[in-house]
Order: C-alpha cells, then structure tokens, then sequence
C-alpha cells in the first residue's frame, strides 16, 4: 500500500487504470499521438490492447516493448546490458548519466523487462508534462513527478515528499527506479553528478547522510549511444547561450528534442549496471563536513560512470580531431573515419542558425564525443 501523501506523485496503481485509459483513449491529442507511433495499427486495437492491460507492466509490455522494439529495429544496430549483481537488479536506485529525454529509461524499462521480468519507475520533470495527456501517459507508464516548476517554500516541502517516497518504494515495495545524475540532460556529455540530488535523496531522514543513502542501494548507471541524434540541437543550444546568455528552450524545442531522439539513428546502445555502493559510502569519513559528504558521494557515483562507458570509434576518432592525440588510431579503421568525417559536416549543417559559427559548432559536437573517453581515461588511472 502507498500512503496518501504521494497520490499526487506517484504512478497510477492497477486498480486507477480503467478509468485513466478512458480519458486518454477519448482524447483527440492522444489519438493522433498513438496514430503517430503505431502507423501499422488501427487506434481501435491500440485501445483494446491499453483496456486488456490490468498493470502498468502489462501496458508496458503490450505498448511500449514493441514500439521500442520498433524503434531500435530502424534507427539502431541494436541495444545491449551488463551488470555487476543480477540479484541486486529487484531493488537498485539506478542513477544514470543523461543522454536522451525519452530513451534513456525507456531503454533500461526494456532491459528490465528482458532480464529480471519487471520495470522500473521513472523520475520526470513536470517541465516536461506540457499537456494533460502527457501527463496522464507517464504515469500510466510507472513514472513519478518530480516537481521543478514551484517556489523555493514549496520545493523544499516538495523535495522531502520525492525523497520519502523514493525510500518507500525501494526499501518498502523493492521496487527499482531510474533517476538521471542531474536536472536536463549534460549536452557536453561531461557527466556529473549534482550535488543537490544527493541532498534531496537524503532529505527523508533526519540522520547520518551516508546511513540514509546507504538504504537506497544506489547503483550507478552507465549509458552509452554510439551516437546522440540530439548532437547538432545541443551544439545549436550552445551557440544560442553563446550568443545570448538570456537564451532558454522553450516547450516546442523539447518536443522537437524529444522527436528527434525517438526517431533519429544512434547506432548501437549499451547499458551497465554497476554494483550498490553502499560499500564504498561505508568506508568514507563520517566526521567530514555535510556539504564535503554530498561531495564525495557525487564523486564515486561519476567515477562509477566513467569507468564503465562503452567506447565506440566515434569516441575515439573525435577525439584525436579536438586534441590532436592520435594515441588512439587503431581504435577505428580508414573506413570508419571516412564516414566520422562525413557525419560531422552533415550534422554542422542541420543547425539552422542565421549567424552560424561552424567552427564553434564543430568544436562541441567533438567534445560531446570526446568527453566519454577523456572522463574514463581518468576514472581508470
């Protein structure tokens, strides 16, 4: 049973789920989305498969798997997962790095399902839920709010709920969940863990931080796409903050991020699971300061990460092109990086900026490919 105080947050439980189906299969937006995603398929069958769907997992796998499955068909070379501990896969706070809106844990969703026969639930922005029946889908989808459009009052209260509710469903419901490494995605791929989220995490105990995480089995994520589709929309953005450090997305440019992650290619996808770390907390000082314990916690989650990237010759050959290091040349082959050379100017040339600097857009789109490598030169040393 989950208590009232995360109705408001929580995902839609079994028994809310007729009545939720409803009113997304009776809205026109949600009708034109669905005929969108599933083109082979009458909106009348997509409806009955949603009412057959007595749990989240059961719409999961009657709606999501096999348009995932679609997805990774045309616009991948395929989707991989390793672990550390199978056995600890039932109740992992898999804090992961950021690449894509969408995929990211719908992609881990779809692992879950193959190895341990479950999902996970999703923390997601309510920056994100820019129409209702968006909001209704995620929930039907297991995925929690979190909420960032509120006054510094309120998100204290709001912060604790989140936290106390994520202790909940791991330790009370041994239910795993995905939560990115930090708010928005890290468009450099420089990525880092907020300190910030450390703290939230916590805040459901008035304790020891370190006890209070321990209890959260976090077990950092890795993910790895050969390539990002979203490249050229990041160097774009970064031009724009370039240009005028006012500049914000604005709810349409997420649609079209999160579009062009769906539907752009990213050759192959892996995922690794690293072990809890509640051993490497256990073995830190306790009488450090507070703010230096939110810290080094932080910094073995991202040195987790980095360590396990999967390196591909874009990575590599990238690389070589931002730093002139060419230590790496036999990582990708004369072919491979006559086709990085002809990627690279096709992606410069997708940015639709009237002032557009290529040499500066070449340089961030090197560096989102670089970063992973350079990140996990330092995490092995």
């Amino acid at each position: 049973m989950i208590p009232a105080e995360f109705d408001e947050i929580r995902p839609y439980m079994p028994e809310e789920l007729p009545a939720v189906y409803e009113e997304l299969i009776a809205d026109p937006e949600f009708q034109a989305a669905m005929g969108y995603a599933f083109k082979q398929i009458p909106f009348e069958q997509v409806a009955a498969l949603m009412r057959n769907s007595k749990t989240n997992v059961d719409f999961q796998k009657a709606l999501v798997y096999p348009f995932l499955q679609g997805l990774l068909k045309k616009f991948s070379k395929g989707i991989s997962l390793s672990y550390d501990n199978k056995e600890h896969l039932k109740n992992a706070l898999c804090i992961s790095n950021h690449r894509d809106i969408i995929l990211d844990s719908a992609f881990l969703c779809l692992l879950m399902v193959d190895h341990i026969d479950n999902t996970v639930e999703i923390a997601i922005g309510d920056n994100l839920l820019i129409r209702p029946w968006i909001k209704k889908l995620v929930r039907v989808n297991r995925s929690f709010i979190v909420q960032r459009s509120a006054s510094i009052r309120e998100m204290l209260a709001s912060s604790k709920r989140l936290s106390s509710y994520i202790h909940h469903t791991i330790t009370e419901r041994e239910q795993p969940i995905w939560i990115a490494q930090r708010e928005g995605r890290a468009k450099d791929s420089n990525d880092t863990t907020q300190e910030g989220l450390i703290k939230m995490l916590s805040m459901y105990s008035s304790g020891d931080i370190f006890d209070a995480l321990k209890e959260l089995n976090l077990s950092p994520t890795t993910i790895s796409y050969e390539f990002d589709p979203c490249d050229y929309l990041k160097a774009k953005e970064f031009q724009q903050k370039r240009d005028n450090p006012a500049h914000k997305k604005s709810p349409m440019d997420d649609l079209i991020n999160m579009q062009t992650g769906l539907f752009g290619y990213k050759g192959a996808i892996h995922y690794h699971i690293a072990e809890r770390i509640n051993d490497k907390i256990a073995a830190l000082d306790k009488e450090m300061p507070k703010n230096e314990k939110t810290t080094a916690v932080a910094r073995i989650i991202d040195k987790t990460i980095h360590s396990n990237y999967k390196l591909w010759p874009v990575n590599y050959y990238y690389y070589e092109l931002l730093t002139g290091d060419a230590q790496y040349a036999d990582k990708y082959t004369q072919e491979e990086k006559a086709e990085l050379d002809k990627y690279l100017a096709e992606r410069i040339a997708l940015v639709d900026l009237p002032q557009k600097d290529e040499t500066f857009l070449r340089t961030k789109i090197l560096e989102m490919y670089a970063n992973p490598l350079i990140n996990y030169k330092k995490a092995t040393n």
